[in-house]
């Protein structure tokens, strides 16, 4: 038996090496095999001559080319040069338990599922990243998805990353090269709405790396809030109802900041908003450190709480006008490509 791990990269120079050490180091089940396959998206700052030069030493390890540059593309790419038997999907900026890839074949195994994955679990780091970090996987956050709950067993409506049946994975197309962002969502929720099941084992364990800048979290941020837009309109129906609570939220603030211009009770119903949401921030923020304790990392905690939120719904909402104005094209701050 053999199984194929597969991940698209693009620069990752700083990174490639020890993601390519953590990858070749996984452990197997007994009497298994293991392929490396790597798509590389026209790297130009020494990414592509490292994976070739371990390529070169290690016959595990192959690498693809994807032209077009972006996810999908390069997990397609990556999947159609794969032969073994089991699929997983990795990330070059994600930290792997060494029996990552064990786990993943063990609970395909034992759940019966189409797809099976472990939570979401932020890499805590320093300044910043940590702020970010645990924004990221907080209940209010995140809005409440199970996915980011480490200790859930079960079923879910996505996983972080994945693994399938490589023939099952085909059957199912792969992913979907028209979605910029949200490919693992669109997946999830072909193989859910098809009967089958996604499910999270929290004995998967990764830690995955968030920006390290809140400019940086909101561009991605932006990003996926827009690419929700084509999902929802692909599948006519949001995979859940907090999808829509971001761009509920920013199309409030807009709509009172606007009637604000010819009534000033709206434009304090505005502000008012605004001071409800960052309160909550504040407060989810304080159940995660002592605001006493930590003052600069509870700020930082709730200001990245406001990007991720913010961002998300006017990404959201610049996808609904280019649904309907511009039918579907998408802009050039939705198609940059970034990490």
């Amino acid at each position: 038996m053999r199984v194929s791990l597969i991940t698209p990269c693009r620069n990752e120079a700083p990174y490639i090496e020890g993601f390519l050490d953590s990858a070749l180091s996984q452990a197997l089940p007994a009497g298994w095999a293991m392929e490396l396959i790597v798509a590389d998206g026209t790297s130009d700052d020494g990414t592509r001559e490292r994976l070739q030069a371990r390529a070169a030493a290690d016959a595990r390890l192959q690498v693809v080319d994807n032209p077009a540059g972006h996810t999908a593309g390069g997990l397609n790419r990556a999947l159609r040069a794969a032969t073994g038997d089991v699929v997983v999907r990795l990330d070059v900026h994600t930290t792997y338990a060494e029996d990552y890839v064990q786990r993943c074949v063990e609970a395909l195994d034992a759940s019966g599922a189409t797809c099976v994955g472990g939570p979401w679990r932020p890499w805590v780091g320093e300044g910043r990243a940590t702020a970010i970090a645990l924004a990221w996987a907080s209940p209010f956050g995140s809005g409440g998805a199970p996915s980011r709950r480490v200790e859930h067993r079960g079923p879910v409506d996505t996983v972080y990353l994945g693994a399938w049946r490589r023939a099952e994975l085909l059957r199912l197309g792969g992913f979907d090269e028209a979605l910029l962002r949200t490919e693992d969502d669109d997946l999830s929720l072909r193989i859910v709405r098809g009967g089958g099941v996604v499910w999270q084992e929290p004995a998967i364990r990764s830690w995955y790396r968030p920006r390290g800048t809140f400019t940086a979290l909101a561009a991605q941020m932006y990003q996926y809030g827009y690419w929700k837009v084509p999902l929802i309109r692909k599948h006519r129906l949001p995979a859940s109802p907090r999808h829509l609570v971001p761009g509920l939220f920013v199309l409030g603030l807009v709509a009172l900041a606007l009637g604000g211009l010819w009534d000033t009770r709206l434009a304090v119903a505005a502000v008012a908003l605004l001071a409800l949401h960052a309160g909550v921030a504040l407060a989810a923020a304080g159940t995660l450190v002592r605001p006493w304790q930590s003052p600069a990392r509870w700020v930082g905690i709730a200001w990245a709480t406001v990007c991720m939120h913010g961002a998300y719904g006017a990404g959201f909402l610049h996808g609904v006008i280019d649904a309907v104005v511009r039918r579907g094209r998408a802009g050039r701050a939705a198609t940059r490509l970034t990490r």
